[in-house]
């Protein structure tokens, strides 16, 4: 007779079931190696939910930090590393730190004037001079501001208590969240193991060491410094010798110096092409009636963007020239246009050349992000020395400052198209040209375009940093503006500049769409 009463496939999944658990306890045994019972039973309290699921780590809430930081949770450790040591100076201040000394040093120094007072008024009053009530009323002056001071030393001093018990409470509030999160903390770091088993599991001894060298040693030296500042030059100053400063200054400049005096074939050719760019931008802009060139931004602007936009361009060109701002704004645009465009020529065949060449690429990344981090004011003084003043300067510190988002995007582009697709017109018999111009650039177009977008933008954020060496068009009015406090020029000019970035994004985005 068949036995009803037993579900084959109910039998199999309970099997699974009991595997599974058995499987997850070995790995966590595996991943904690220290009592692994207990990591057990609370690992499943905090795998059963997607919420943060509170459970209670006596270890971690006593060592903290050092415990976070041999586990591997070091994004835990050191955020949880400066509010201990916060607590920790707190406590030290307020047991045995020198409140006062700040106070006491004020009024070290006040005393060596009053001194030079007093002899002051005692010199006058022996020469009966008419200055007797001057010096007298100085000498009191000071007199009571060092009893003011002293009055605040004494009441900084009295706080010690306070500020120790403050101390404290941070201190036992970091222990409590430290122990409620640990378990949370090490049980995602147990589910990236399942993962990636190159992952550090358990406590190495080596760690344990590490973890609590480290932050005992900066807890200390924070304590130290903080109780008794100026106590202990070291902490309060990096240890240097000026001359390592002065003979740094002379190599650089020595190096400029060498450049300047044989590159300076190679310099006049760059100025010479950026020029003959320059110039033939310049004569399209500004010397076209405002009008033809008007018409054709215009309709650009509503071929790339629609007739709102078109309107909105009109809208726009109509205040700059009704202000008298027309012929600078023009001379902005061919700046920014010869930069922009050399930014682009260069840009995208360097990206992509980079795309599918790692280590060119890993090369030049630190390159561009030093052009983009630098601030622009510091990489003008080589610019200069190379270059002198005047546009073609202006339009190298532009490049520099706005020219690597479209190497950055064309790179990110090409990288984005997928293998299936290459792949696929390989195996029709593509060719690499082909490859390139009908699959990877139109795939990868709307990055390139965005890139070239904000070569653009950052282009037109240095309009008013370039006009410092020499560049015209509405940066120099901003630039007057900041000089004489004149603020409605500053504004007004601001927002010729704000429509010209305007214009030009929505010709861009538009073709991108």
């Amino acid at each position: 007779m068949k036995d009803e009463g037993i579900n084959p496939l109910e039998d199999t999944e309970s099997d699974a079931a009991i595997a599974y658990a058995e499987e997850r306890k070995q790995n966590i045994r595996t991943f904690v190696r220290t009592s692994p019972d207990y990591y057990i039973a609370n690992f499943d309290k905090v795998g059963a939910s997607a919420r943060f699921t509170p459970t209670f780590n006596f270890f971690a809430g006593l060592f903290g930090p050092i415990w976070f930081g041999a586990r591997g949770l070091w994004s835990w450790a050191l955020s949880f590393l400066v509010i201990e040591a916060i607590a920790f100076v707190q406590i030290a201040r307020g047991l045995f730190g020198d409140l006062a000394a700040d106070a006491m040093a004020r009024i070290a120094s006040i005393e060596g004037t009053l001194e030079l007072r007093r002899r002051q008024l005692a010199a006058a009053i022996e020469n009966n001079s008419d200055r007797v009530d001057a010096f007298q009323r100085a000498v009191d002056g000071l007199e009571a501001n060092i009893g003011g001071i002293k009055a605040e030393a004494q009441a900084l001093a009295e706080q010690g208590p306070t500020i120790a018990l403050s101390g404290l409470v941070i201190l036992l509030l970091a222990k409590l969240v430290q122990a409620v999160v640990a378990n949370f903390a090490l049980e995602a770091r147990f589910s990236d193991w399942l993962s990636d088993r190159s992952i550090r599991s358990g406590m190495p001894v080596s760690q344990i060491v590490f973890s609590a060298v480290f932050m005992v040693s900066l807890v200390a030296v924070a304590m130290v410094h903080y109780s008794f500042p100026g106590r202990f030059e070291l902490l309060g100053s990096f240890p240097t010798d000026p001359d390592i400063r002065l003979v740094s200054i002379d190599g650089v400049e020595a190096f400029f110096n060498w450049a300047v005096v044989n590159g300076d074939a190679l310099f006049d050719g760059i100025t010479y092409g950026i020029r003959l760019i320059l110039d033939a931008l310049e004569l399209i802009f500004v010397n076209t009636p405002w009008i033809v060139i008007a018409s054709l931004i215009i309709l650009l602007t509503w071929l790339t963007a629609g007739v709102r936009m078109a309107i909105y361009s009109g809208a726009f060109l109509s205040y700059m020239g009704l202000l008298g701002f027309w012929e600078k704004a023009m001379t902005t645009l061919a700046l920014l246009g010869t930069a922009a465009c050399l930014s682009i020529v260069i840009g995208i065949p360097l990206g992509m050349f980079a795309a599918r060449r790692p280590r060119f690429y890993s090369f030049i990344q630190p390159i561009m992000d030093f052009m983009q981090t630098m601030p622009a004011f510091v990489f003008m003084i080589p610019v200069i020395a190379f270059f002198g003043t005047g546009k073609p300067a202006a339009v190298v510190t532009t490049m520099i400052f706005g020219g690597t988002p479209v190497v950055r995007l064309t790179v990110l582009g090409l990288r984005g198209v997928p293998e299936s697709v290459r792949e696929a017109a390989i195996s029709f018999g593509a060719n690499k040209w082909y490859l390139l111009t009908k699959v990877d650039l139109p795939l990868a177009s709307p990055s390139i375009r965005a890139g070239i977008n904000q070569t653009i933008m950052l282009s037109l954020a240095m309009v008013v940093v370039a006009s410092l060496i020499g560049a015209k068009g509405l940066g120099e009015d901003v630039l007057e503006a900041l000089q004489y406090a004149n603020v409605g020029q500053g504004i007004l000019a601001g927002f010729s500049i704000l429509f010209c970035a305007m214009i030009l994004d929505r010709i861009v985005q538009g073709q991108r769409k």
